[in-house]
């Protein structure tokens, strides 16, 4: 039992060190097209609700002012698929998150694209409710599969065990898990390192649970988009050098959901994942509040921006974010081992 685990773990580790390296080496070969085709963000300037946002263009009008490309997480799509597709393609274990992973950043690449490259009003990218189709179509095409073609029709309740729900509720909650963290993460992203150094942590923490039921090939997969975020975080340190984009965090979400739902701890998703939780949480909260008390809940949202507009510094958002994340992945691993996960 304790050589299989160590084998197991060797392995993860040694495809984290593949993708870090390969994502390494990819970052000056985006860099130079990125800056020779200008992959310029374009800042955004309305909330979903069309209104303007006044206090986040103050707060980054430094940070626009210089040439900031986008679509960094170009590279990690390409790490992740390589190193999957030659050392670590399995049916069962990482066809779906891979494919999920690609789904959710083909969704972004579009985004990205038209914000790059796109004039007019529709520059800023793709509409919202596109978007939200657009995932939501992957969600349940991959759900489909998971429930049908792999089987799995019982969800894993912490403490309590499984409960059987069919397939067409599978599909529906595997489909809300995809969408869901795709969603929180992309919300995450605007931070230098924010998104990147929280999905670290959550497929890491993610990666051992999956060690732990034995799924090595899945703990692979995990730790291959760490070694990626790991390259990506050297190069996004404040200043950021790039941002990784829609084409980045909808990937990293997707491919989260799928390997919440893989290792049957879509339970724990909320808490492994909790500044996720509670960064899409804020910007529905502060919707929900201007909606119905007509004023604003927070400074700006999500509640990243509204720390900044209170001035902590973002590198102290960032750590503290971290900090808060890195906790919530143990307590996250101690609760799918005391729970019954695994």
């Amino acid at each position: 039992m304790t050589d299989t685990l160590n084998n197991e773990t060797f392995y993860g580790l040694i495809l984290a060190l593949a993708a870090f390296f390969l994502a390494t080496f990819l970052t000056p070969v985006y860099t130079y097209f990125a800056y020779k085709y200008k992959f310029w963000k374009k800042q955004k300037k309305e909330t979903l609700t069309g209104e303007a946002l006044p206090v986040m263009t103050k707060l980054h009008a430094k940070k626009f002012a210089r040439a900031f490309p986008t679509m960094a997480g170009v590279i990690g799509v390409v790490t992740v698929f390589a190193v999957t597709g030659i050392c670590n393609l399995n049916r069962e274990q990482t066809w779906l998150p891979l494919v999920g992973f690609i789904g959710g950043s083909l969704v972004g690449l579009i985004d990205d694209l038209i914000n790059v490259f796109g004039s007019g009003k529709g520059a800023a990218g793709l509409r919202a409710p596109v978007k939200f189709a657009m995932i939501t179509a992957i969600g349940v095409f991959l759900g489909w599969w998971f429930a049908v073609k792999l089987g799995w029709t019982s969800i894993e309740i912490p403490f309590m065990g499984a409960m059987e729900i069919g397939p067409v509720l599978m599909i529906v909650l595997f489909a809300f898990a995809v969408v869901a963290t795709s969603n929180a993460v992309n919300i995450s992203d605007g931070l230098d390192g924010l998104a990147g150094g929280l999905a670290m942590l959550a497929y890491g923490a993610y990666g051992v649970i999956a060690l732990l039921q034995g799924q090595w090939m899945l703990t692979g997969f995990c730790l291959t988009v760490v070694g990626w975020l790991l390259s990506y975080i050297w190069f996004n340190v404040p200043p950021a050098r790039f941002m990784m984009g829609d084409t980045g965090s909808f990937a990293i979400g997707a491919g989260l959901g799928v390997v919440a739902m893989m290792t049957n701890a879509f339970f724990l998703l909320p808490i492994i994942g909790v500044i996720f939780v509670v960064e899409a949480g804020s910007s529905l909260l502060q919707i929900f509040w201007k909606k119905v008390f007509k004023k604003k809940l927070l400074i700006s949202a999500p509640i990243h921006h509204h720390l900044e507009a209170k001035g902590w510094g973002e590198a102290k958002i960032v750590m503290r974010f971290w900090v808060i994340a890195g906790v919530f992945a143990i307590i996250g691993i101690f609760l799918a081992v005391q729970g019954g996960i695994v």
